[in-house]
């Protein structure tokens, strides 16, 4: 059964992201539209759009060409924004770099993406040195601050002296790659995974549709830039609508709190680990969140039970979203008032989705389980040189089959179940981790956990917990995996439980299960 938007179909205009995303910046010329959280640092809407062209003109002036790409290794600061519009004005491709990357991880990205410049900041030149030792496609570094003079490198600010490029190049929407983000790589090097202009407008206007953001709001920017949930939602959508974002380069809860209250937020996308940080540290009680009317959670799985502390804890909704780099990234969002905690939402208009059986590949009755496929103009173009991962993602008809659990209810709102890829196989049934996270997670003690598969003789694969106790709390193994056998069928039960300091996860909020399931292997070996 092919499911559609509850929604009325949306038109896509045939724009380009940039001056599709600063359509009405005439209108708030003078509005503030970023500012940096530490510094206070701000650009208005007219300074923005400024300095974006003139970004633009000294990457021409310097011999930039249409086609090239642009690597931005930085965290979160509003120049983070003229550097990635400046680039894709003058026709170029932006592929956005993580931070944390050892120098051997960002040289794959570099060779694989082809990037011959890159913007950066002078913290980060040791590591962008270490990585271009060698034969390297990047040939010009442009860097924001103080730096050392040398060959390569330009700096930011006298990028930004020179004449505004006029206008913006020529290209095709549908076929020219605006940014390049790269997967997160849970099994093997990530792949760049190729979103064109179109897909980026195309998943504005569907999202857009379904969230209640307007120019009064002032949104928290501490979801990285780099990550394509930050990039779409905390620079291009808030530009789209008005709204002011405050940027903040990395994540501390008592600077996330105070910037919070300073600027009466009121509107915060986050990931459930700060969510959890919400709903259970005791630090949240010391300041005024009462602006905040509005809390987005994304990139991963949140409990019902989660979302409802948060809530009776500062007041604020918790709506849940579902999307993947692969898809731009929203594909399903929970509308305002929707009162169904754990709930992702429906379908973003001018969409299709599948719930499709993982054994026989027939669509699943409604409120029965399946793999979630998706099909739409918010679709990548593909991975970028992985013509055969493209093809075990997208099918011959255009669905992209997500690798994620879930099914739907009567009203057409979608819950996630888990990872296709990591449901633990105990005696042929499939057990979801994220379930029994999800018990550990209700329970009084426990502070945060993850689950995972590992070998047994007569069982094949059998789950163990890693839980990370809150402070001053105490609990034995034996009392949570019992907590959680009387809550699931007797497959499902916890087999083994571990205590540690800290679950590993990427910085988007996933689990990172691998770090977890090679450390158990090593252990076992």
């Amino acid at each position: 059964m092919v499911i559609t938007s509850s929604l009325p179909d949306v038109s896509i205009p045939d724009i380009p992201i940039t001056p599709y995303i600063f359509e009405n910046a005439a209108e708030r010329a003078t509005k503030a539209a970023l500012i940096d959280g530490p510094s206070g640092r701000t650009y208005d809407f007219a300074t923005l759009l400024m300095l974006i062209h003139r970004f633009a003109g000294g990457l021409v002036t310097n011999g930039f060409q249409p086609g090239e790409v642009l690597m931005i290794l930085a965290p979160n600061v509003p120049e983070y924004a003229i550097a990635l519009h400046g680039t894709l004005v003058c026709g170029g491709t932006v592929t956005t770099a993580n931070p944390t990357y050892t120098a051997r991880e960002l040289q794959h990205q570099m060779e694989d993406s082809g990037a011959t410049w890159l913007f950066t900041i002078p913290l980060f030149l040791p590591l962008v040195r270490e990585a271009m030792a060698g034969d390297s496609s990047v040939g010009r570094i442009v860097v924001l601050g103080e730096h050392e003079p040398a060959d390569d490198l330009l700096d930011a600010f006298a990028l930004v002296g020179g004449d505004a490029y006029e206008g913006h190049a020529p290209l095709d929407t549908a076929e020219a790659v605006a940014i390049l983000p790269y997967s997160s790589g849970t099994t093997g090097n990530p792949k760049g995974v190729m979103l064109t202009h179109r897909n980026l407008v195309a998943n504005l206007v569907q999202g857009g549709s379904m969230v209640a953001a307007d120019s009064d709001d002032v949104v928290i920017a501490v979801l990285p830039f780099f990550h394509v949930y930050g990039l779409q939602i905390l620079l291009n959508f808030n530009i789209r609508v008005g709204a002011t974002t405050v940027s903040l380069p990395r994540f501390d809860l008592e600077q996330f709190l105070q910037t919070m209250q300073d600027h009466e937020v009121t509107r915060a996308y986050l990931v459930p680990p700060i969510v959890l940080a919400l709903a259970k540290h005791p630090l949240v009680d010391q300041y005024d969140l009462s602006k905040l009317k509005s809390i987005v959670s994304g990139a991963a799985p949140l409990s019902e039970e989660l979302a409802n502390e948060v809530t009776d804890r500062i007041g604020a909704e918790i709506l849940q979203g579902y999307g993947m780099t692969e898809t731009s990234p929203a594909t399903h969002v929970a509308l305002e008032g929707c009162g169904k905690p754990g709930c992702v939402g429906g379908a973003v208009p001018s969409s299709e989705c599948r719930v499709v059986d993982v054994s026989t590949g027939e669509d699943v009755e409604q409120g029965e389980s399946g793999e979630i496929w998706v099909r739409g103009p918010h679709i990548m173009k593909g991975y970028l040189n992985n013509p055969e991962a493209t093809a075990e993602t997208i099918d011959d008809d255009g669905w992209l089959h997500t690798g994620d659990i879930g099914y739907m209810d009567e009203d057409g709102d979608f819950y996630i179940v888990d990872r296709l890829k990591e449901l633990i196989k105990y005696k042929g049934f499939q057990v979801p981790p994220a379930e029994l996270e999800g018990l550990l997670l209700s329970h009084p003690a426990v502070g945060d956990a993850a689950v995972i598969p590992v070998p047994d003789e007569e069982a094949g694969e059998i789950p163990k917990a890693f839980v990370v106790l809150k402070p001053g709390a105490e609990a034995t193994a034996g009392e949570l995996q019992d907590f959680v056998a009387g809550q699931v069928a007797s497959f499902k039960q916890i087999r083994e439980l571990e205590f540690i300091d800290a679950i590993p996860k990427a910085i988007s909020g996933k689990i990172l299960r691998r770090v977890l399931r090679d450390a158990e292997l090593a252990k076992r070996a």
